[in-house]
């Protein structure tokens, strides 16, 4: 008799531990991670530096991309700087101003000069990590923007996983082929701006870039609209943000931070 008593207790012991056990273990918390969510920008600046077949020298304009640095860093946002070649990104001699205090902070700044003379290349790049990508102008991105394929598609990665584009004066080259995942061009039925072809004549231009930028964004189906020459004027389009010359630089990245918040 004592001796089925205490195996019926301890029969009844087990039981009991093992149901605590299957508690215990559904109670335990799922581990997640504390790794915040990356608040950074990409810059996108041209490789090219030649003008065509005038003999003089181009690159990307000075205040296209040190102005809306100075907004992105302003609010928060750690910037790095690309290029479709992943090398250094020259600078237009024209646009080599100093007098104006944010490109002399930007120049005399060696870790932003180590990153734009070392530049990420498309295939560097992880979209994941960036919340908005920015193409400055100048005239070289007319050259070596416009058909870079890996450029393109980080451009469309960004843009689908909810994120910002934004280009100003000759940074929108960077659009005209780029496709989304349903086979639309990106700027097809949006509103944009950028250097006009007033503008590009009256700079003497026309016949040397190898296309006209406004009359290729119609063709790809946006919807263009211009200031004035050379005075600032920027179009917000869904998360697509553009501007139309080195006036309008700091809108173009004050109203994509807008749309960051």
């Amino acid at each position: 008799m004592f001796n089925l008593k205490t195996s019926l207790t301890l029969l009844f012991a087990a039981i009991t531990l093992t149901g605590c056990i299957g508690v215990n273990a559904q109670r335990v918390a799922p581990v997640t991670s504390n790794t915040p969510t990356p608040k950074k920008i990409l810059i996108v600046l041209t490789n090219h530096e030649q003008l065509g077949n005038t003999g003089q020298k181009t690159g990307f304009y000075l205040d296209e991309a040190t102005h809306p640095h100075a907004v992105f860093t302003q609010a928060g946002f750690e910037v790095d700087f690309a290029s479709p070649t992943g090398e250094a990104a020259p600078i237009d001699p024209k646009s080599y101003k100093l007098n104006d205090p944010l490109n002399k902070k930007f120049v005399e700044n060696p870790k932003v000069m180590a990153k734009v003379e070392d530049t990420l290349s498309p295939e560097e790049v992880k979209p994941s990590e960036y919340k908005a990508i920015f193409f400055a102008g100048g005239h070289g991105t007319m050259w070596d923007f416009p058909n870079n394929q890996k450029l393109a598609q980080l451009t469309a990665a960004i843009y689908e996983q909810g994120g910002v584009v934004g280009a100003v004066c000759h940074g929108p080259a960077a659009l005209v082929n780029v496709k989304l995942s349903n086979d639309a061009y990106l700027v097809a039925g949006k509103t944009v701006a950028a250097f006009t072809n007033e503008e590009e004549a009256a700079v003497g231009l026309t016949k040397i870039m190898p296309f006209l930028l406004e009359s290729k964004l119609i063709e790809r189906g946006a919807k263009h609209t211009e200031a004035p020459n050379f005075q600032a004027h920027v179009v917000v389009s869904d998360r697509l943000v553009t501007g139309q010359n080195p006036a309008s630089a700091i809108g173009v990245a004050e109203q994509m931070v807008r749309l960051l918040k």
